[in-house]
């Protein structure tokens, strides 16, 4: 009923036309019958007995049934597009609300929840929920037909009325049993629909992991379990479904039998006039359908109960980032950056409920990746991408040597720590504790560390992803978190190591809707070295590239979401190795092009690459979440024994397997 008032309070003018509407069909439905009945006492019954009738009682006859129809067909118009237009608007208005919330809700909040169900809960949960408000208008049309029809039976004889006495609550009571029986099954089903979408959205998502590992069969059959699930779940609805109907439709049927079986009694006896008996059968006949609104009404109650809770679950939940007042000063010069004392964990709810379907095969898809991947370590041919990818493959010349090893590392560093925020669901998981940086304006600092120290973490707070549990972020000694709406997100930007690419053209794509002149795209995309293949399409800024970029290679994606980052001269501009899939020679270029450039930026660069830390100003080391060691590439070198192990890992493990294979040859 809740769910119901709150359709009512949001849409009270439509819904209000549409039960107006109802009810006139419901009030017409039984003077309809009550003109029926009149008809045929006054024209049929004395035309059958003189065997003659007039033209004038024909017209007044004709008269009477067809306004009487035209009335409740207007009532049906207008039951049926305001309860419609309320249903649709209801819908739409609270998939914008689930859509807002989720833009408010931090990352933590996102990475607790699976997409899949993200999606099932803007779409199916909210469409579940409103589902009932179309009959809605016409139940409550029904009842007041059903009040009118039942006060109309006992003036017309009780005896007959006694019959709509006992029909019409009995069915009310079974539809009350049925929704008792239905509602925890459509629990069940509305809960797998959410799982389904999350196999699927994984399958589409990794299609490429996917044939890359072989495994089309595996995914197949998780997709397969869960579908099976949800069918044999949609199975059982349609069970009691199938029980309760029949009763449901036969019930008024029933009653009719009974009614003229009483009735032709009662004529026989000179109690009743025939035109009472048609008219007593004739509200039964119309009533039989409308009856089962209130069924339609009862029957989707559990289904949208269940909606409802999980689209409030969304609605209510906290943690949304707090703001401010304050504005930033100093627009077009770079930002001083600090971090005081800052610590990060991610938390999870207590009380949290199991990991979906989803969820688990998603963690044994992880497992089995790792397992491959190890498998595989070391196997790769001369030449290949993947030789480049693993530690001990054979070399390319120079710096790309270290390049494929270290994008190896780089693709799994953000997902082993956000694997490791998601599986220690039984309390909080420390990535930062106690940092504290200063870096002056224009400065440009690399972030290296081991994977899993952090680095991503520390990108995100910089740019408020998210807050820290301890400590500050400062962006010219101001707080971030005393920042108005937008005002943080206008002075930094944060390209990611694996970026976004709209379905679009280049040209929105960089400027994201922006009112951009044309020539600060082709500025942000020379200085990303990327104006050479936009300028190679015919289509240039206006070519649209494939869902998720895939008509562009990963460095030409990386390079795209750069210039998405400088069309905005940025204050701070936050580089989470956004350059992993360039080649050394390209990333050079962008990197010395940022310096050269002039831009009114402080850059901090999460990086791997020797090339890319050379680039920096200063190196801060990070290891076990803490500031390990700070200083020039060369001192870190020195005094920095983490440090040097990591930039030298990859050499040290090429010469042991060198040494190996030297001393395994006769």
């Amino acid at each position: 009923m809740r769910i119901l008032g709150r359709a009512l309070r949001d849409e009270p003018v439509v819904l209000g036309v549409a039960i107006l509407g109802s009810a006139l069909y419901g009030l017409m439905t039984v003077v309809a019958a009550e003109v029926i009945g009149r008809v045929t006492d006054r024209v049929v019954v004395p035309a059958f007995a003189e065997g003659r009738t007039t033209a004038g009682a024909l017209a007044v006859a004709a008269t009477a049934i067809i306004g009487a129809a035209i009335l409740k067909a207007a009532g049906i118009v207008l039951r049926r597009y305001y309860a419609g237009m309320g249903q649709y608007r209801l819908q739409a208005s609270y998939r914008r609300q689930v859509t807002r919330q989720y833009l408010k809700l931090p990352l933590s909040w996102h990475h607790r929840h699976s997409a899949g169900r993200l999606l099932s809960n803007a779409n199916a949960d909210v469409e579940a929920t409103w589902w009932p408000i179309a009959p809605l208008p016409f139940a409550l049309g029904v009842i007041v037909m059903l009040a009118i029809a039942l006060v109309s039976m006992v003036l017309v004889d009780p005896w007959l009325a006694l019959v709509g006495f006992l029909v019409f609550p009995t069915i009310l009571m079974i539809n009350f049993v049925y929704q008792r029986r239905l509602s925890p099954v459509a629990t069940r089903a509305q809960a797998l629909r959410a799982d389904l979408s999350g196999v699927a959205h994984e399958s589409f998502d990794g299609a490429a992991l996917v044939k890359a590992m072989g495994r089309e069969s595996d995914e197949t059959e998780r997709f397969r379990r869960v579908a099976h699930q949800l069918r044999d779940a949609n199975a059982r609805v349609g069970r009691i479904r199938g029980a309760f109907d029949p009763i449901l439709e036969a019930l008024p049927n029933l009653a009719i039998l009974v009614v003229l079986l009483i009735g032709s009694t009662r004529i026989a006896g000179g109690t009743l006039e025939p035109g009472q008996l048609v008219q007593v059968a004739y509200l039964f006949t119309l009533t039989a359908f409308p009856i089962r609104a209130i069924g339609f009404v009862l029957g989707e109650l559990p289904r949208a109960v269940v909606g409802w809770r999980r689209v409030s679950a969304v609605l209510d939940a906290t943690g949304a980032l707090p703001y401010g007042e304050r504005r930033l000063d100093g627009a077009g010069s770079a930002a001083r950056v600090g971090v005081e004392d800052v610590s990060f964990a991610y938390e999870t709810d207590a009380g949290e409920t199991l990991p979906t379907v989803a969820e688990r095969e998603r963690r044994a898809g992880r497992a089995m990746t790792r397992r491959t991947a190890g498998e595989r370590r070391g196997d790769a041919r001369p030449g290949g991408e993947h030789a480049a990818g693993q530690a001990g493959g054979e070399r390319h010349a120079g710096e790309q040597r270290d390049d494929g090893e270290q994008r190896d590392g780089d693709e799994r560093r953000e997902s082993d720590e956000r694997r490791d925020g998601d599986e220690r669901r039984d309390g909080e998981h420390r990535v930062l504790e106690g940092v504290t940086l200063d870096v002056p304006p224009g400065r440009t600092i690399a972030v290296v560390g081991p994977t899993g120290s952090g680095k991503s973490t520390l990108a995100g707070l910089l740019v408020r992803l998210v807050d820290p549990s301890d400590g500050s972020v400062l962006v010219d000694g101001v707080d971030i978190r005393s920042l108005t709406r937008g005002e943080a997100a206008d002075a930094a930007a944060l390209v990611f190591q694996q970026p976004f690419v709209f379905e679009d053209s280049i040209r929105d794509n960089v400027t994201l809707g922006r009112d951009v002149p044309d020539g600060d795209v082709w500025a942000a995309l020379e200085l990303a070295q990327a104006d050479d293949f936009v300028r190679q399409d015919d289509g240039g800024l206006d070519a649209v590239v494939g869902e998720r970029g895939t008509t562009l290679s990963g460095g030409q994606r990386q390079r795209l979401a750069l210039a998405r980052a400088l069309v905005r001269r940025p204050r701070l501009l936050v580089l989470d190795d956004a350059t992993s899939a360039v080649d050394p020679q390209v990333e050079r270029r962008i990197l010395a092009g940022l310096r050269e450039a002039g831009l009114p930026s402080t850059v901090i660069v999460v990086a791997y690459r020797r090339a890319t830390i050379a680039l920096a100003d200063e190196v801060v080391y990070i290891e076990d979440g803490r500031i390990a060691g700070r200083g020039s590439h060369a001192e870190l070198m020195v005094t920095s024994p983490g440090y040097e192990q990591l930039l030298t890992a990859y050499e040290r493990d090429a010469a042991d397997r060198a040494a190996d294979g030297d001393g395994g040859t006769p």
